[in-house]
């Protein structure tokens, strides 16, 4: 396969577990950043891996990122596929463990390399507080911003040591929305004093080679969420957190985005994202996303370089039994929940 140039600005979906005849002529006509996977898309580990064989035999690009959500707990995708399931980031908390903490990235990391994935939208660095939604339930490493940034950095880095591409989110913090923006926008009328909490574990991990924003409304700053926000990604995002580094949008079909997808993707582009999720999986939007023909520009060429470098060429690990045998040890006390009811998926219908 070879390399193309002019790379659609945009990780987008398929539709279930096989490609259709039309979903490779589009992959390979639009050219995406990547492609990210739903449970929709996962039936078990043989299957898995023929269908992203076929994603990037399709775009043909060796480079195009395969990216999953697997954080552990409610949201663990590897699990639909037979892997076994890994803990909440909240179990993780209460274990208060960073050697622990790098088992549950290594081995997720080895697992998404047994299937050719590379991109894993984790850990993430959103604080909790008594109001905050529940769609963040046990998905937070807790209310200490401090203690969050610490997790959050171990894991990314151990991500990156692993091969795997993580992605912070949702930047610049979720916590103090009390709505689900899957469902609805959310609102935060606060002083930019009273987000330090939320800031800080950003600030912190201000080095991750990727992120995501949040689809949230910060009133002292704009009246539009963050991700189609000019103003907010400027003067919060590359401004007050000093995040460099390539930028993804949350998942542009959530309610909290209004619009088609092609206003959705262009406004998102416009703001300042590196690049847009687009999650829902049907021909027509993919279609939208693809008609705003915008493509990395250099500087987020620039950015997907540095990300390249950590899975291209990596050597997946082997007899990682001896920690699997021990991070379950740990994790197996505690209340660990496997895949296949994410909240998250339910709510806006990716499943």
């Amino acid at each position: 396969m070879l390399n193309k140039t002019d790379i659609l600005s945009a990780v987008l979906s398929v539709s279930g577990p096989v490609l259709t005849d039309e979903e490779k002529r589009f992959l390979n006509k639009s050219n995406p950043l990547g492609v990210i996977l739903f449970k929709r898309n996962i039936q078990n580990k043989t299957q898995l891996k023929n269908l992203i064989e076929s994603i990037k035999n399709s775009v043909g690009r060796d480079d195009v990122l395969i990216a999953l959500d697997e954080e552990g707990g409610r949201v663990d995708r590897l699990a639909l596929g037979g892997f076994k399931p890994y803990a909440s980031q909240a179990t993780l908390s209460k274990i208060k463990s960073e050697e622990i903490i790098e088992a549950h990235a290594a081995l997720i990391a080895q697992d998404m390399h047994s299937i050719k994935a590379n991109l894993n939208f984790a850990p993430v660095l959103d604080v909790s507080f008594e109001n905050t939604s529940a769609v963040l339930d046990q998905r937070t490493f807790g209310s200490d911003p401090e203690i969050t940034a610490k997790y959050g950095r171990t894991m990314w880095q151990t991500y990156v040591k692993n091969g795997i591409c993580p992605c912070i989110k949702h930047m610049p913090g979720h916590g103090k929305a009390k709505s689900d923006t899957h469902l609805e926008t959310a609102v935060i009328d606060l002083e930019l004093k009273d987000l330090e909490d939320d800031f800080l574990p950003f600030i912190l991990n201000k080095d991750c080679p990727a992120a995501m924003t949040a689809h949230i409304i910060i009133k002292k700053v704009d009246d539009k969420p963050v991700t189609v926000s000019k103003k907010a990604i400027s003067e919060i995002i590359r401004g007050r957190l000093d995040y460099q580094e390539f930028l993804f949008s949350d998942a542009l079909e959530m309610n909290a985005l209004k619009g088609s997808p092609y206003q959705r993707a262009e406004a998102s582009l416009e703001a300042g994202v590196d690049a847009v999720c687009y999650c829902k999986g049907d021909m027509k939007g993919l279609n939208e996303v693809y008609e705003t023909k915008r493509f990395l520009s250099d500087k987020s060429l620039e950015k997907f370089e540095k990300i390249k470098k950590i899975f291209v060429g990596y050597k997946m690990q082997t007899n990682l039994d001896l920690l699997r045998e021990k991070y379950y040890a740990y994790v197996s006390p505690f209340e660990t929940k496997s895949a296949g009811k994410d909240a998250t998926e339910v709510l806006f219908n990716v499943t």
